[in-house]
């Protein structure tokens, strides 16, 4: 811990690129009123990059492209649109845009921020898929505050 704050520990699935991509998404996200988390697992058991909520319930999916070749490998990103509102792909100025799909929004992020290039068109979720991640959402966040304030504690029940 160091002056104060907590600070969480990198997990090491993600590359140095993806890190600043998420961290530069999170950055909009955060201005735009949203509340974001990292490395959700959805309820098919799939594991969303960010996943961000707003006050109003709407859920945001960002899928983090770190290179071309990362975005030609994904396969799963489809099965994501049933999991949120609006699905958007993040990448970096060194992942051309044209490579996304047209049918996802796109946001081109920096260390320091992003900017959304193409907006996600809205496809409400199911009542009962919104209250399970919901709740996915609440549990995951709240079981990482407490690591940080217990960090020896027992994490299994």
């Amino acid at each position: 811990m160091s002056e104060g704050r907590l600070v969480l520990p990198a997990d090491g699935r993600q590359s140095e690129t993806a890190l600043m991509i998420a961290r530069g998404v999170r950055r909009l996200l955060r201005t735009r009123g949203f509340s974001s988390l990292t490395e959700l697992p959805l309820i098919d058991g799939r594991r969303a990059d960010i996943v961000a909520v707003n006050a109003e319930g709407e859920v945001r999916i960002v899928e983090i492209k770190s290179s071309p070749a990362d975005l030609r490998a994904d396969h799963k990103w489809r099965d994501y649109a049933a999991c949120c509102d609006r699905l958007y792909f993040a990448i970096s100025e060194h992942t051309p845009a044209g490579i996304t799909p047209a049918d996802a929004g796109l946001i081109l992020a920096d260390p320091y921020g992003a900017e959304i290039v193409r907006e996600a068109e809205v496809q409400r979720m199911a009542p009962s898929s919104r209250r399970a991640l919901m709740l996915r959402f609440a549990q995951a966040a709240a079981d990482r505050l407490h690591r940080l304030a217990d960090p020896g504690g027992a994490w299994e029940f």
